[in-house]
């Protein structure tokens, strides 16, 4: 029997069966795993909670010919516990989930620094130290910038000169006047300047800007996210915004 041991975030889970779930992971070492979890709809299940999203585990496998099995899990820590009761924080992590999962393509990939931002982003949610919405925008951005995807915020994204004039999705981020497209975003430079703290992780100057200027930079985070995806992010239609 080929085993392996992993600690992991479960992103997502569907049914098999009349008691099984498959269940997708994303791993510290091994990157996204798609696992048989035999038995967890059963209440007398013996890990059936620990397989659940937003569950930081420490899981045992079996190497399956199409899909792995699980045959044992540790709670590390239940993050569903600490967000469930907060709509705006449980939605957040929900579009963490999602967007994880999206990032990560191939399976059995290594993904260690996707799956380090998904922990932190949990945990930090969970903390409650930030606004959610904050909080998920820094996630968007940071995960971006390690799938190699990360906007231009100082400089034209075409030219590279400093004379910002508006933000074009397509051309990946800021640029001048010169090389702005036709439908390009004109934000405010407050805008511009909380999406660079959030991505530097600069809290004191995310946390004291305005309802307005999170409201928009909220929008064109997500827009930009969901055009690199080539998807849309389904959980985003319940994150509850800042109001302008």
């Amino acid at each position: 029997m080929s085993l392996y041991r992993d600690e992991g975030v479960v992103l997502r889970t569907q049914k098999l069966g009349e008691a099984d779930r498959i269940v997708t992971i994303l791993a510290k070492r091994t990157g996204k795993i798609r696992a048989v979890a035999r038995g967890v709809r059963r209440t007398t299940s013996r890990f059936g909670a620990r397989m659940e999203p937003f569950t930081h585990v420490d899981v045992q496998f079996h190497t399956g010919r199409t899909l792995d099995v699980v045959t044992q899990a540790e709670t590390i820590r239940p993050y569903g516990e600490a967000l469930a009761a907060d709509y705006p924080r449980y939605t957040a992590g929900s579009a963490m989930l999602e967007t994880a999962d999206r990032l990560t393509h191939g399976e059995k990939e290594p993904a260690l620094r996707q799956f380090l931002l998904l922990v932190g982003g949990l945990r930090t949610l969970a903390e409650r130290q930030h606004e959610a919405r904050l909080v998920l925008d820094a996630y968007f951005l940071r995960s971006l910038a390690v799938a190699g995807y990360a906007p231009a915020l100082e400089e034209c994204a075409k030219c590279q000169t400093p004379a910002v004039r508006a933000f074009a999705i397509v051309a990946g981020g800021v640029v001048c006047g010169g090389c702005r497209p036709a439908g390009a975003a004109v934000p405010a430079g407050e805008t511009i300047g909380l999406m660079t703290a959030l991505l530097r992780g600069d809290w004191a100057t995310a946390d004291a800007s305005e309802s307005r200027h999170r409201s928009e930079c909220s929008g064109l985070v997500a827009a930009y996210l969901q055009w690199h995806l080539e998807h849309g992010i389904r959980s985003l239609r319940h994150v509850e915004r800042e109001p302008v």
